[in-house]
């Protein structure tokens, strides 16, 4: 009567788990049966959030569910993303990885709660852009060689404005490491009155995001040395590039990607990845990143995956030697 027993509650269980398996397969093979959140970890209006929204747009066309964005700012993009990678791993999240939450930060906090390597599925790149080196017209630099010399020949004089580990500011203790120039630095709270002072001239240098600063080039407000990316940028094609300026192997750019939690299901990451490449091939996605001087780069999850481990070492190794530290 035990064994009979026993074995009645063996069956109910295995039936059980049948039922729940069952039920999961059912679920992924019916993904995605209700709207997506994409994570966006900063405020409405730039350039992430831009990025955040086009491909929410372009993604919802394809899964024929609606991606909502949802902005959580905070910390450098990392409050938001920490909230995120430990939402359930059901698909039904999307995380916005970019340069500063997930390679930036890395070096900034060794301790950080989440580990962009290990706690994520990375599944393409979206964009990437380069910073371009700028100074104030009134400067008789025409090339970096020009703006290197004179460093060189004055050790801390010339001054140059950043905003505490953005895309900008990276790029420029990268250009330090690389050229040996000792410059000052002038910080800035927000990348609009480092702007105004530059274009005041005030603050006679700094590395800006290409389409940022294309509109003032163009005016004559401001003269761009060089790109960090390492081709040309489409919308600069007669600004030569750092690399070529005669420090080969140098990039320093801004991007970003589109993941997932680990442990998301491999069916539903494979039609997220499949769904993604698809959004990023229509007329208007690319006309909208091109038009601004962004690259579309590889797509999918293996090149990405690469790509922000790559970036992670570089930064973490420039903001060691730079001696940066969070605010």
């Amino acid at each position: 009567m035990k064994t009979s027993k026993r074995l009645a509650i063996q069956a109910l269980a295995i039936a059980a788990l049948g039922a729940s398996a069952l039920g999961q397969a059912w679920a992924q093979a019916d993904y995605p049966s209700k709207p997506i959140k994409l994570i966006v970890a900063f405020p409405p209006g730039g350039t992430s959030d831009v990025m955040g929204r086009l491909m929410a747009e372009e993604l919802g066309k394809v899964l024929k569910q609606p991606v909502v964005v949802e902005n959580i700012g905070g910390a450098g993009g990392v409050v938001g993303t920490d909230r995120a990678v430990k939402l359930p791993a059901d698909g039904y999240t999307i995380i916005q990885t970019g340069v500063g939450q997930n390679a930036v930060a890395h070096g900034l906090d060794p301790n950080l709660k989440y580990n962009s390597l290990t706690d994520f599925i990375h599944l393409t790149q979206v964009h990437s852009g380069p910073n371009v080196l700028l100074v104030h017209p009134s400067l008789p630099f025409k090339t970096v060689k020009d703006l290197v010399d004179h460093a060189k020949k004055n050790p801390g004089k010339l001054d140059y404005g950043f905003t505490h580990a953005a895309s900008g500011h990276m790029a420029m203790e990268l250009f330090k490491q690389t050229t040996g120039v000792f410059l000052t630095g002038i910080p800035y709270r927000g990348g609009g009155p480092m702007l105004n002072d530059l274009l005041a001239g005030t603050v006679p240098m700094v590395f800006l995001n290409q389409d940022v600063a294309l509109p003032h080039i163009k005016a004559g407000k401001l003269r761009a040395l060089a790109v960090t990316s390492k081709e040309r940028n489409a919308l600069y094609p007669d600004v030569p590039t750092i690399a070529e300026s005669g420090y080969a192997g140098f990039e320093a750019l801004s991007w970003s990607g589109l993941s997932v939690a680990k442990g998301t299901p491999q069916p539903i990451v494979d039609k997220l990845e499949a769904a993604m490449a698809q959004a990023m091939q229509s007329a208007h996605f690319r006309q909208r990143l091109t038009s601004t001087g962004f690259v579309i780069p590889a797509l999918g999850s293996k090149p990405y995956t690469s790509f922000v481990k790559s970036e992670l070492d570089q930064w973490t190794r420039v903001i060691k030697t730079a001696g940066i530290k969070p605010q």
